[in-house]
């Protein structure tokens, strides 16, 4: 009994001097925390699940023992856990009522609808495990999407949807979130850390970082790049080729809004010119700073900045002010001039906009409550987009158009 108790001593000084000699962790890297958090509301959910499985089994298996002494009369059915239905949809084009897992698609794009995912082949997707979804892009080869939160309390989280429904934390409390087209890369911002990584089978990896002023926001990835805005009330973007360390603001103080990028890397934005504070449309070279590459001055679209370049790089879709209102504006990026005079294409834009094809566009417009598929042939012809009504989903939850459609062709 002795030399137990002298060993369990022994043991116990071991740890005490284990811990003693373990280095304390320096000041907390703000990006570091997003990561952090996801982390461990990652291993939570996993002891959750795990006390939710083996409480589902004792149950499940004493509803079976029960089925097992008293089969229902009459070969009536017993259901255990209805399926919550999914919203309905109306307008023009009629739509059928949706089977519970697959049914007739919505849309040329995949959809968030409340706590469901509908997708451009009619699959219906429960996500288990999420809060609202503002953006969502879907992943080539049918690996799922990411998701990005709504901002709340707890900032944003970034979340990998399996095909399944199942969700898995990637970042938790981010100030702002953006992804590159693939889905492979992921920045955001914390504090005043912008930083950078790759995502890898569900994780993050070689990440970067750099300290930006406190109004900078990440807005796109361009050509590996992080595009960052330098305030919300001034002209000015800058390129972070994700160097870690210091960062340089650049020497752009024109540029009011970007829109995306054409094939070959420029970018399609809008300029301030003079000192009216009026705006064009142009295109910028990201080599140079973001230096004018295009015509001096475009057409003038004075919209709030929602919009996207067409993949092809094409057509720009994006708001503007038509006839004293806001509408959604077609604008062909092959006669970038004065001359040229933006479509109206449909209401106002709300969110984001996903281009199925280089010729078909979707988002939803909160002005009139629907869907709109704007169709450039059509549009461009005089003609109206496609409007459809989607009911029933949650109060202030409109339907988000998932982007990356084209990488599931």
């Amino acid at each position: 009994m002795n030399v137990e108790q002298d060993g369990l001593e022994r043991a116990v000084r071991e740890v005490f001097s284990r811990q003693a000699g373990t280095p304390r962790a320096s000041v907390l890297d703000p990006a570091d925390a997003v990561i952090r958090r996801a982390n461990r509301i990652r291993r939570r959910r996993a002891l959750a699940g795990m006390s939710l499985a083996a409480t589902a089994i004792i149950v499940v298996s004493a509803g079976a023992m029960q089925l097992g002494q008293a089969p229902p009369p009459n070969g009536s059915t017993v259901v255990i856990g209805e399926r919550e239905q999914l919203p309905e949809v109306s307008g023009t084009p009629t739509i059928p009522p949706p089977a519970p897992d697959t049914g007739t698609p919505l849309a040329e794009v995949d959809l968030v609808l409340g706590e469901t995912i509908v997708t451009a082949q009619g699959r219906r997707v429960t996500v288990v495990g999420a809060g609202r979804i503002e953006r969502a892009h879907r992943l080539s080869e049918d690996r799922g999407w990411l998701a990005v939160s709504a901002p709340g309390l707890a900032g944003r989280f970034l979340w990998a949807v399996a095909p399944t429904g199942s969700v898995q934390v990637l970042l938790a409390g981010a100030d702002e979130i953006v992804l590159d087209r693939d889905g492979r890369q992921v920045a955001w911002k914390q504090g005043p850390v912008l930083a950078s990584a790759r995502v890898v089978n569900g994780e993050l990896a070689s990440i970067a970082r750099a300290e930006v002023p406190a109004e900078a926001m990440p807005l796109r990835f361009v050509s590996g790049a992080v595009l960052v805005r330098l305030a919300p009330d001034r002209p000015g973007h800058v390129l972070w080729r994700l160097h870690p360390g210091a960062f340089e603001p650049g020497t752009d103080e024109s540029t009011s809004q970007i829109f995306g990028a054409l094939p070959d890397g420029r970018l399609v934005g809008e300029v301030v010119t003079g000192k009216s504070g009026a705006t064009c449309l142009t295109l910028l070279d990201p080599a140079r700073d973001l230096a004018r590459t295009g015509p001096e001055c475009g057409p003038r679209l004075d919209g709030d900045g929602l919009g996207a370049v067409s993949p092809d790089g094409r057509w720009l879709l994006a708001n503007g002010r038509s006839d004293g209102g806001d509408k959604a504006l077609l604008v062909d990026l092959a006669r970038l001039d004065s001359s040229v005079e933006p479509v109206v294409a449909g209401p106002a834009i709300s969110g984001a906009v996903a281009w199925s094809t280089p010729a078909t566009a979707y988002y939803h417009a909160d002005a009139v409550g629907r869907l709109a598929r704007v169709d450039v042939d059509r549009a461009t012809s005089g003609g109206s987009p496609t409007l459809v009504a989607i009911t029933g989903l949650p109060a202030g939850q409109p339907p988000v158009v998932i982007s990356g459609a084209e990488l599931s062709r």
